[in-house]
């Protein structure tokens, strides 16, 4: 199917708040990385969010070039020209841009999801973030609300980020007190008082409640869902709201266990970012064949190799259905399996 029109997206997370489950938001840095995501979906009967950073965005483009408006702009024309040999619905998005990267990445894009908008089609991107964990509250409040006229205007949705998800995404980090990795009621409040909830232009809010980007085991970082639900139900009795009057994003879930993710969907996450763990699912793989295969993909001993084990079309199906094996999984722990608007 084509990849979604802004009516669409909005339709996928008002169906996924309302029915109590979430999307994967999938990184993405190459054409294989796209194609494990797509068929992952496909296997899982779910829709879905591909989404790149400005790293991959870099690496779409070539990575001695590194321009990541240019990269993230074929990344999303690949996408919209594959999706439609698939059954399911994608939506595209710009994952962490902090403010010394928006004049190269988030501001352009919005920039040519204008000139689409002006001549009658879509914007490229369905949603981008705005990362301000690492300016104070008050300019990262300024700059979503700069951002947010915009967006509506090409009938997109903005991410903002309250607090600060600790760890290191594609070269954004954040170190500093772990009270920071705790998003406080009065913090959303004040967000939602400059931002209004939805009639000023939609946003989804990544709040923070112990994330941690990278890799770490089960229990390794304490996390408080809970916290999720207590700023909910702060925010409805503040601006006299129904229940859950956020639509929240999960960031840095790699070893959260069934239950935390449970609950922090069950608090209105109705978007999670995966990355390091497709990242693994697809580089294990390729090293599982290579040394499976060593004799084939090297020329040793004065013997030629093997051109059909070597070729990159090979081991490449075998990364892309390693990865889209945990794309599956995901939209299992999400709840989005068997939901895709095209079942």
């Amino acid at each position: 199917m084509p990849v979604a029109t802004p009516d669409q997206y909005a339709d996928m997370l008002d169906r996924a708040k309302a029915g109590g489950f979430a999307y994967p938001a999938i990184n993405v840095s190459s054409s294989q990385t796209i194609n494990a995501v797509l068929q992952g979906l496909t296997e899982a009967g779910s829709d879905g969010i591909l989404q790149v950073t400005t790293g991959g965005a870099d690496y779409f483009a070539g990575h001695t070039v590194k321009g990541r408006a240019t990269g993230a702009l074929a990344f999303a024309k690949y996408v919209t020209e594959v999706a439609k040999n698939y059954p399911i619905t994608v939506a595209l998005h710009t994952d962490h841009c902090p403010k010394d990267a928006l004049p190269g990445f988030v501001l352009p894009l919005i920039e040519a999801s204008e000139a689409e908008v002006k001549a009658g089609r879509n914007p490229i991107f369905q949603s981008h973030m705005w990362d301000g964990s690492a300016v104070p509250l008050d300019e990262n409040i300024q700059i979503a609300q700069d951002l947010l006229p915009r967006m509506k205007n090409i009938n997109a949705i903005l991410e903002i980020e309250v607090g600060v998800v600790g760890g290191e995404e594609d070269g954004v980090a954040h170190e500093g007190s772990n009270d920071a990795l705790y998003t406080t009621v009065a913090d959303v409040t004040k967000a939602v008082e400059a931002l209004g909830l939805g009639e000023n232009g939609r946003y989804i809010s990544a709040l923070t409640f112990g994330n941690v980007h990278g890799v770490y085991k089960p229990g390794g970082v304490k996390l408080r869902p809970e916290l999720l639900g207590e700023i909910q139900e702060g925010i409805a009795a503040h601006f006299g709201t129904g229940p859950k009057p956020l639509d929240l994003v999960f960031h840095g879930g790699s070893g959260s266990s069934d239950e935390e993710i449970a609950l922090a969907v069950s608090n209105g996450v109705v978007k999670m970012n995966i990355d390091t763990d497709t990242q693994y699912a697809f580089t294990r793989s390729v090293a599982g064949y290579m040394l499976s295969n060593y004799e084939g993909v090297l020329k040793l001993d004065g013997e030629v190799g093997n051109k059909k084990l070597y070729d990159p079309r090979a081991w490449g199906k075998v990364a892309e259905s390693a990865m889209a094996e945990r794309v599956v999984a995901a939209t299992q722990q999400l709840g989005s399996a068997g939901k895709s608007l095209g079942v």
